[in-house]
């Protein structure tokens, strides 16, 4: 059985959430695309990195990478994983810290631009165990 964490958001309408792919670069630094772009756009400047969604993360498995052909989707949160972790499965331990790592990047651009709404003040983050569904 996976856990689950969400949160509910008292605003009505996030401006920005959806329309932007967030990624979230190994010194915790959030870059946010308000285009379309490949995912070779973004490695080609992280070149010691792989792409890997947040949504693809599974405990005691390894990160699947995003091909570099692929195109990134608004709305998507995306982590930048140093090459050397590619063949390493990911702990618990370690996607609490991505995890938390995104909270405080996307929390601290909603403080930077808050006008513009950027991110509501925590992300829910789905967390399953290999062989479970959610």
């Amino acid at each position: 059985m996976g856990v689950c964490a969400s949160s509910q958001h008292s605003s009505p309408s996030l401006t920005t959430w959806h329309f932007t792919a967030k990624i979230i670069h190994i010194d915790g630094r959030l870059q946010e695309l308000r285009h379309p772009v490949k995912a070779s756009h973004i490695l080609n400047q992280n070149p010691n990195c792989f792409l890997c969604s947040s949504e693809s993360m599974k405990i005691n498995s390894i990160v699947p990478q995003i091909s570099s052909d692929r195109e990134l989707e608004l709305g998507e949160i995306y982590f930048l994983i140093p090459l050397a972790k590619s063949d390493l499965p990911i702990s618990l331990t370690i996607l609490c810290a991505l995890a938390a790592k995104a909270n405080v990047a996307l929390t601290s651009s909603k403080k930077a631009y808050p006008s513009m709404k950027a991110a509501p003040a925590a992300v829910g983050y789905r967390i399953r165990a290999p062989g479970t569904s959610y």
